[in-house]
This record gives structure tokens, C-alpha cells and sequence, in this order.
């Protein structure tokens, strides 16, 4: 099977007449793509930032992306908060995020307990999302809102980007916590964001920090609130969908 990495420029290639059938794109920049006369049936995109900005995905000439938006809402009452504006609906998208978090948890309960532990098409399992979430909430929260230089709980899972982006990988765990560990630090950064929530204004809402990845480019608190609620329920939609594969 033909495999493609980084090192291979396919911008700008023209594909004609050709059987990508069964094809797989992992990581892959697919924006401005043209497919034409293309055969999609039971292709499965998964773009978590299809809705960023003025994004558009066109099927026959509709853009698609707000019916995806509508339906994603619609499966996870409770993410059309995830950009909520003031203290009050923040506190409040977080409170329906947990709740939506607790019923997963609950989920993945039910089942075998080695199941939270299988990847599902190479992606992260069960228990790897929540380590992943809470290195997110180290970054954004941690790092950008409240200056730590270091806040990496050892537990988390960084992404692919880590590295590339400068980061230090032995400050994680070099091997792997049980599953009772994992909750318990989940649960304390689940804690973490509802204290400060707690005590958040509207005035520390628009205060500047610096983007813990691109230092030069800065953020508002909102902004990296609104990073931290994105992360969340698109692990939980993640994490959902391979626990009904697994189901």
C-alpha cells in the first residue's frame, strides 16, 4: 500500500481517473480541495475545525457546515455554550459540560474495564482522551490564564504537536497510569476550571495573555476559555463515538 508522509508535497497534484477507495487522510491540510464527479458514499470526514471562522464545506454546491453545527448541537445539548460571552452562561456551559462528561464516564463504566483502554482505528482510547484533556487544561489554563511556567501534571497525553512545537516530553509520564489515576487528576482539573469560573469578571474576561504555543500572538482569558470548552466536547464527541464502536 502507498503511504505519503510530510516530506511529500502533494500541493497543487492533480489526481484524474484515480482509486483512492479505502484511502485514509490523518493530520492532512485538505482545505480548498476540489472534488469533482467524485464518488463519496460512505466516506467519514471527521474536521474538528470545520466550523472556525468563515470555514465553508460545499456538497453540490451547499455549505454544509451549519447543518453540521445544528446536529452536533443537537446530539450534545449543552456545546452551543461553548462560546458563551459572559461569566454567568461560562459557568453554566461548564456545569452542562460536566454533567455531559459524567454520563460518559458512566458509559465507559458499564463496559468491560479494559475497554477504556482500546484504540479504536488508531486513534486514543478511552482513558488517553481524558489524559490528553487534562494536559489541555494545563496549557490553557495553567500556562496561558494563570502564568504557570510549568503546569504539567505528568499524567497528561500530549498531542502530536508537542514536540514539534518546542515542548518537552519527559515531563509527562513515561509510563502508563492506571485508570483510577487518571480519573482522580481529571477530576481535580475539572475542579480547577469550575473554582476559577467561580470568580471570573467580566474585566478579567478581556485581559491579554500571550498564546502558551505562539508567545507573540496574544489571547484574551475568554478566547483560551473558549479553547479549553472546544477541546472538551470535541473529545467528548471523540470519545462517545468509539465508545459505541465498542458498545
Amino acid at each position: 500500500m502507498a503511504a505519503f508522509t510530510e516530506s511529500d508535497d502533494l500541493q497543487g497534484a492533480r489526481f484524474a481517473d484515480v482509486n483512492l477507495r479505502g484511502a485514509r487522510f490523518v493530520r492532512c491540510d485538505l482545505s480548498g480541495v476540489v472534488l469533482r464527479g467524485a464518488e463519496v458514499a460512505g466516506a467519514d470526514i471527521d474536521a474538528p475545525w470545520l466550523l472556525a471562522g468563515d470555514n465553508v464545506l460545499l456538497v453540490n454546491g451547499v455549505n454544509v457546515a451549519p447543518f453540521v453545527d445544528t446536529e452536533l448541537n443537537r446530539r450534545f445539548p449543552g456545546r452551543e455554550l461553548r462560546r458563551a460571552q459572559d461569566p454567568a452562561t461560562l459557568r453554566t456551559a461548564w456545569s452542562t459540560l460536566e454533567r455531559a462528561w459524567a454520563n460518559a464516564l458512566d458509559r465507559a463504566a458499564a463496559l468491560p474495564p479494559e475497554t477504556v483502554d482500546i484504540s479504536v482505528d488508531g486513534e486514543w482510547s478511552f482513558a488517553q482522551t481524558l489524559r490528553h484533556l487534562i494536559m489541555a487544561t494545563d496549557v490553557w489554563l495553567g500556562r496561558a490564564v494563570l502564568g504557570i511556567e510549568n503546569p504539567f501534571h505528568p499524567v497528561g497525553q500530549p498531542n502530536v504537536e508537542y514536540e514539534s512545537d518546542g515542548g518537552d516530553p519527559s515531563v509527562f509520564a513515561t509510563t502508563n497510569p492506571t485508570y483510577d489515576e487518571v480519573l482522580a487528576v481529571r477530576a481535580e482539573h475539572l475542579t480547577q476550571v469550575r473554582d476559577y469560573l467561580t470568580t471570573v469578571t467580566d474585566e478579567s474576561l478581556a485581559e491579554s495573555r500571550p498564546n502558551p504555543w505562539s508567545p507573540q500572538y496574544p489571547e484574551t482569558v475568554l478566547s483560551c476559555l473558549h479553547t479549553i470548552l472546544e477541546e472538551e466536547w470535541e473529545h467528548l464527541r471523540y470519545a462517545t463515538r468509539d465508545l459505541a464502536t465498542l458498545t
